[in-house]
């Protein structure tokens, strides 16, 4: 029995035993252990009795928990801090602490028989020459073969025992914590499960754990163990046994050379004794068992990280959809609703997309359109810059590697065509990748096959590719820079995204857009933008696109006053430069479409006289076409 004996505080001198695996200590009285000191939380610490040495747990407490051992004294964390016979636990510090040690109090165990675990087979054969013992082991083994889930599977043991073994009072199953290496809890054990026959006299189902000597013997022999212990023993160290006899029966559960855990089987309270043949039945039904333990355990971590990658991949999905929203597809220009047409066209489709266009336009959100508006939408978008990354990285990250396969892979690693296995997989600045890279990508495009570095073999992918370029890719072929045979397999869909100057009466509804997205962030109201503001921001050319101009509205956002307009003044200087193209277009305070065309007008009639009405030239110089020259022209004169 352990104990745990108060040497400090308002309780000093009082003693506790210690009959459950897990026991807190704090000032509140829902704590197994009550200690009402100055220093000691409401859920101060918790002890954790593992068979091959205790630790003690902090369970956040505002004063800290501390070992002292000697001189020394060690801050506990919520890990955990394993506890020696000498060690004094103390909750908080100074005089209003408490502090306790605890105290081991077991005979030792007279072994009655032992068999190693390699006289299991021997076992089974005495076993079979007994056609009624041969019937319920296959029974019981059948039983624990069908239970699910780890409880089942305990609770399935612990009826085979007592159907078995008839002597059998307690049945208690002591596993090894899980923790991976290293962790608090790696090569501890702890009792899991307790069970007592009904017709026991006052038999609640008490933790009691295995006596050290016959678990030690266990551990180190690898062995099945038959131990006793002698009337006076048992009375002074275990008050709840009131029986003159008892006995004890200790099988490992092995995996291997891995020991799972410890079967214990007592006989208490009830005349009699476990005998030699019990413990060659519980020999062969542990090693059973042993594999229905390992099996549930395995299912239960598949399922809890079955379950967070679903969790994670469900939190990842909707910030994806909120990151990629209406917001992408804000414009009501013609070129827009041009290229929302075109997303719809090809969005449901297998085809390989390549989005063109300045840096800025928000490529990256017209390839995540695509995605949503796809078969593909409930997995994960997955994108990569592939010029953010070197070449031996990026084909890592794209393609994945194994372990050993060059220096700092300590591990498997999947890449990202796996990890977009069924989904979408976009690929900015595609111009980027290196030409060996450029290799793998058409094979992955061509075969569906991708061979992670280091791998022997390949792997089928049914990944959807979009990829983005700033650059003109016609003229990186014509260079070498690019594959002319991955170039025509990226442009069987191209779409263009125009620059903002292009489109230029959708600026008033991304700024209102953006100001409201940014007001909300700041926690502020916002009347809107002034005519004048509004006009140097339609006026401007905008060569970062859409993510400058954001940029610029955040500024606005922040500097504005609550509840009022933000003005010209708030704007950065190079906008303010435009200040002086506005006067030269003569546009007067008014409602923004006439101040816009107004503007507007100014700009054509300038670009023509700059180059001597050459159309075509001044088409060029404003960033459209001539086209669309000749449409803001007819416009203008009101034809249309």
């Amino acid at each position: 029995m352990v104990r745990l004996e108060v040497t400090f505080g308002r309780a000093s001198g009082a003693t506790f035993e210690l009959a459950t695996p897990f026991v807190t200590v704090g000032r509140s009285d829902a704590n197994d252990i009550v200690l009402d000191d100055e220093h000691v939380s409401a859920r101060h610490a918790r002890i954790v009795l593992g068979l091959d040495a205790p630790r003690v747990e902090d369970l956040g407490s505002t004063n800290g928990t501390f070992v002292r051992r000697g001189d020394d004294r060690v801050p506990v964390t919520e890990r955990g801090e394993p506890l020696g016979p000498a060690d004094v636990v103390e909750l908080g510090s100074g005089a209003g602490r408490a502090a306790f040690t605890l105290r081991f109090d077991e005979g030792a165990a007279h072994l009655v028989s032992v068999r190693p675990l390699g006289e299991t087979a021997q076992a089974e054969a005495r076993l079979a020459a007994d056609p009624d013992v041969l019937r319920k082991l296959y029974a019981a083994q059948t039983r624990i073969g069908r239970a699910s889930g780890l409880g089942a599977v305990l609770d399935a043991v612990a009826d085979a025992v007592f159907e078995l073994v008839q002597a059998c009072t307690h049945v208690t199953v002591v596993l090894r914590e899980q923790d991976g290496p290293g962790g608090a809890g790696a090569g501890n054990y702890l009792p899991v499960l307790t069970r007592a026959r009904r017709a026991v006299a006052g038999g609640g189902e008490r933790f009691v754990p295995v006596t050290r000597s016959v678990y030690r013997r266990v551990l180190e022999d690898r062995a099945a163990v038959l131990a006793a212990e002698a009337a006076t023993e048992i009375g002074r160290s275990a008050s709840i046994m009131r029986a003159s006899v008892r006995s004890t029966i200790a099988v490992p559960l092995c995996r291997g050379d891995d020991i799972l855990g410890v079967l214990q089987v007592d006989n208490r309270d009830a005349p009699g004794m476990l005998q030699a043949p019990d413990l060659e039945l519980l020999l062969v039904l542990g090693e059973h068992a042993t594999l229905a333990i390992a099996g549930a355990r395995v299912i239960a971590r598949l399922a809890a990280a079955e379950e967070r990658l679903e969790n994670e991949n469900r939190f990842l999905r909707g910030r994806e959809a909120r990151r990629h929203a209406a917001p992408s597809m804000v414009g009501d220009n013609e070129a827009m609703r041009a290229l929302a047409a075109l997303i719809d066209k090809v969005a449901d489709t297998r085809v390989t997309v390549l989005i063109e266009g300045e840096t800025g336009t928000g490529k990256e959100l017209v390839a995540a359109a695509i995605h949503e508006r796809s078969r593909r939408r409930d997995r994960l978008f997955v994108a990569l810059n592939c010029a953010a990354l070197a070449e031996g990285l990026l084909e890592s990250e794209l393609f994945g590697h194994k372990k050993g396969s060059f220096t700092g892979a300590s591990e498997d690693k999947k890449g990202l065509f796996e990890l977009a296995d069924g989904s979408t997989l976009f690929l900015d600045e595609i111009t980027e990748a290196p030409i060996a890279i450029q290799s793998k990508l058409l094979r992955a495009l061509q075969e569906g096959e991708i061979r992670a570095v280091g791998a022997a073999e390949a792997r089928h992918v049914n990944v959807r590719v979009v990829a983005a370029t700033n650059r003109d890719l016609e003229a990186e072929v014509r260079a070498g820079r690019f594959r002319e045979d991955l170039y025509y397999r990226l442009t069987v869909f191209p779409i263009r995204v125009p620059p903002l100057r292009e489109r230029r009466s959708d600026i008033p509804l991304l700024v209102a857009h953006f100001l409201a997205r940014h007001a909300r962030e700041l926690g502020k109201t916002i009347a809107g933008v002034a005519p004048e503001a509004m006009a140097l921001l339609v006026a401007y050319d905008w060569p970062g696109n859409v993510r400058e101009l954001e940029n610029e509205v955040q500024r606005l956002a922040i500097q504005a006053e609550p509840g009022a307009f933000a003005s010209a003044e708030l704007l950065s200087s190079r906008l303010r430069r435009g200040e002086r193209t506005v006067r030269e277009a003569g546009a007067q305070k008014g409602s923004l479409r006439d101040m816009m065309a107004e503007v507007e007008r100014y700009l054509l009639a300038r670009a023509l006289r700059e180059h001597g009405d050459n159309k075509t030239a001044a088409a060029k110089a404003l960033g459209i076409t001539r086209e669309g020259l000749h449409k803001k022209l007819r416009q203008q004169d009101g034809k249309e």
